[in-house]
């Protein structure tokens, strides 16, 4: 075992672990008045609740923060290697998921999902924001389109011959719909708010 790699490899998981894990939708909210988002609507840190706030610019700032991080992981890595871009990817999210400054507890994960598919491949990228769109259009279930393009995701990326990241995105896409656990059970009862019905 070359113990040499296995370390590069530890330390650009740590990378983009901490990349991952700035909470943005907290730091942005703050700058903008907001006392804690984490009181607010469901108490996540995303884009989504940042927009419960009724400031769609804080929350446009928030999810490109959140993308772009996921996508800055990728690079840093890819100066390695395009492995250690995929490792990097994967630290990112799970520091956006489980961010230490936040008791590990952070947002879902779908603005990060979307920066390193962009990062690892851009294509890939651009048919996850079509589904999404898609989806939102007919059915009006934010959750209920971020689950559909994650899901198809891997499919998609072995299509066109990313294997490996293939296999990366299938493990990210069970962290996702872990994450929105409770958007799944909303959304089978019939009780998840639809996109345009939140409220505060």
């Amino acid at each position: 075992m070359d113990w040499g790699s296995v370390f590069n490899l530890f330390g650009i998981l740590l990378i983009g672990y901490l990349l991952g894990s700035i909470p943005f939708g907290l730091l942005i909210t703050k700058l903008g008045g907001i006392k804690d988002i984490r009181t607010i609507g469901s108490g996540n840190i995303g884009a989504t609740n940042v927009l419960r706030t009724g400031n769609k610019y804080m929350a446009a700032a928030t999810l490109a923060a959140d993308l772009l991080k996921g996508t800055t992981a990728v690079f840093v890595g890819n100066w390695l290697s395009p492995d250690a871009g995929l490792v990097s990817g994967l630290g990112a999210f799970i520091g956006h998921l489980h961010p230490v400054w936040l008791r590990f507890h952070g947002g879902k994960g779908v603005a990060t999902f979307i920066g390193i598919l962009l990062g690892v491949f851009w294509p890939a990228a651009v048919i996850f924001c079509l589904i999404w769109l898609a989806m939102a259009v007919v059915f009006r279930y934010s959750s209920l389109s971020a689950l559909t393009a994650s899901a198809l995701t891997p499919a998609i990326l072995y299509f066109f011959g990313q294997s490996l990241p293939a296999i990366l995105f299938l493990f990210m896409t069970i962290l996702v719909f872990l994450s929105h656990k409770g958007n799944i059970m909303r959304l089978l009862a019939g009780k998840e708010s639809k996109i345009g019905t939140d409220k505060l």
